[in-house]
């Protein structure tokens, strides 16, 4: 268990945390971008055969510069944002700012934008508090469609659990709400708090217990369901969970791809090879990975490459997090 010392910060619990947990911390965003990065040269092609390994060469739907991560990290930087500075993600003040910033990026910014996130956004108007706008577009879309259970807010959510590392329960709360924003769907937000809270297991003790310690943070009513599916995906082999546009698949996919490999860079290359949506299953299982294996694991020439919107570079996506996770840190 973390041996650091308990603060609090507002309505916040946060932790101090030792060197060991920071560069776990530190890792999160990167790792996501990294994964994201390799897959964006292969999403929706032929998945790559075993004997391929996936290179961060660019092109894809972009198309992107070698290196370039697409919208699934460039979404959640906008969260990093906001979690760099308010801490909590709770109130209505902070989800705002996600909101405006989700807005900017959608308007000024977005190199690629899944299908459900560009109907909520483009139909949240711009008058009185956004967050709510946006929720009230979201759920419209549900009753329109009854389809709003995509992969587009587990792909941002690895960020929401660092200023939540002392509160499990605050963390469970603020990854639904962070969800909604564009996801009306149970489901959705289901998976953004199992994989907040692998990710706030995973920083503190360096284990991936906390996907499944996340069932405990789930309405009872839904565990044995996705008790079942990562019991799925813990026996069945990544490949086996495509096309992962749907949640629960997406997340299958990449908790697949970690847990059928024992590194960050194996676990992302098995999340590329998967298929289908490469970049947004590699982004998924890079948050979780980079905050088991820390910034530490990221090889040389990945960190050296990685980069995307609003210029952003290595550097600025591990002070994102370490700010994320320790907001009264000083550190570069």
């Amino acid at each position: 268990m973390t041996d650091g010392t308990i603060e609090t910060a507002g309505t916040s619990v946060l932790l101090m945390l030792n060197n060991d947990q920071r560069d776990r911390a530190a890792g999160l965003l990167l790792g996501a971008a990294c994964g994201d990065a390799l897959g964006v040269p292969y999403e929706f092609a032929e998945p790559l055969p075993e004997t391929a390994v996936p290179e961060m060469v660019g092109g894809g739907l972009g198309p992107y510069a070698p290196g370039e991560y697409s919208d699934d990290t460039q979404m959640q930087v906008c969260v990093a944002e906001v979690a760099a500075t308010a801490g909590d993600l709770r109130s209505e003040e902070a989800l705002d700012g996600i909101a405006e910033r989700f807005l900017r990026w959608f308007h000024g910014g977005a190199s690629d934008v899944g299908l459900q996130t560009s109907g909520v956004l483009a139909a949240t108007a711009r008058a009185g508090g956004l967050a709510r706008s946006m929720r009230e577009a979201s759920a419209d879309l549900h009753r329109k469609t009854g389809r709003t259970a995509g992969n587009g807010s587990l792909m941002r959510t690895g960020i929401v659990a660092l200023p939540y590392l002392a509160d499990p329960a605050g963390m469970a709360e603020a990854a639904r709400l962070v969800s909604s924003l564009t996801h009306f769907d149970d489901l959705a937000a289901d998976a953004c708090v199992l994989w907040c809270s692998g990710v706030r297991r995973a920083v503190l003790d360096a284990t991936f217990d906390g996907v499944r310690e996340g069932l405990d943070l789930l309405p009872a009513e839904r565990r044995n369901h996705w008790a079942a599916w990562l019991r799925d995906a813990e026996t069945g082999p990544p490949s086996r969970f495509s096309p992962n546009g749907f949640v629960v698949p997406a997340l299958q996919a990449a908790w697949s791809a970690i847990t059928h490999t024992a590194n960050l860079t194996g676990g992302l290359v098995a999340a590329v090879r998967v298929g289908n949506d490469t970049d947004t299953v590699a982004a998924i299982a890079g948050a979780l990975l980079g905050a088991r294996y820390g910034l530490s694991a990221v090889p040389d020439e990945w960190r050296a490459q990685v980069h995307g919107w609003p210029g952003l570079r290595a550097d600025d996506l591990v002070s994102l997090a370490r700010r994320a996770a320790e907001p009264t840190a000083d550190r570069p």
